[in-house]
């Protein structure tokens, strides 16, 4: 069995801030400062790979589109009703797909499809890719429309 990679250890760790986040009703983004604060003095709770503050941070600033697009491809669900691991996981895969242009789109979708059979019930690999796999459908228009958009560069 192949080994998980760096890039899939950061995802999984941004899952577990996401989860963790929701379930004590803070901001993942708190979560991060509180982890790169605690490392300071204690090694054993482990430094936060840049991917997985890179996702958190772009969760922080674009989770009420991400969830509405999630929303929108549920079908005989709603997001509050999905388990809180399946949530986190496809706010994932779903801020992936948009944002992150170094990282193919299926890459994306088996990322998280890999996750499900890691963290959640054996009902969600399935439903988690049937998911993703629309949404993926839409990145290259979402990716395409961020970057025809002149950016902000005072804002840097």
């Amino acid at each position: 069995m192949k080994q998980p990679g760096t890039r899939h250890k950061a995802r999984r760790r941004a899952v577990d801030l996401l989860f963790e986040a929701e379930a004590k009703k803070v901001s993942p983004a708190q979560l991060v400062d509180e982890r790169r604060e605690y490392v300071r003095t204690d090694e054993s709770v482990g430094s936060i790979h840049p991917y997985t503050a890179t996702v958190i941070a772009g969760l922080a600033v674009d989770q009420a589109q991400i969830d509405a697009v999630l929303s929108s491809h549920l079908r005989d669900w709603t997001l509050e009703r999905l388990p809180a691991v399946d949530r986190a996981i496809m706010r994932l895969a779903t801020w992936e797909l948009f944002n992150s242009v170094d990282v193919d789109p299926i890459v994306v979708v088996d990322e998280a499809v890999e996750l499900a059979k890691e963290l959640s019930t054996d009902d969600s690999p399935a439903f988690v890719n049937g998911v993703i796999g629309k949404i993926a459908e839409l990145a290259p228009q979402v990716r395409a429309a961020a970057a025809a958009q002149p950016r902000d560069t005072e804002a840097e």
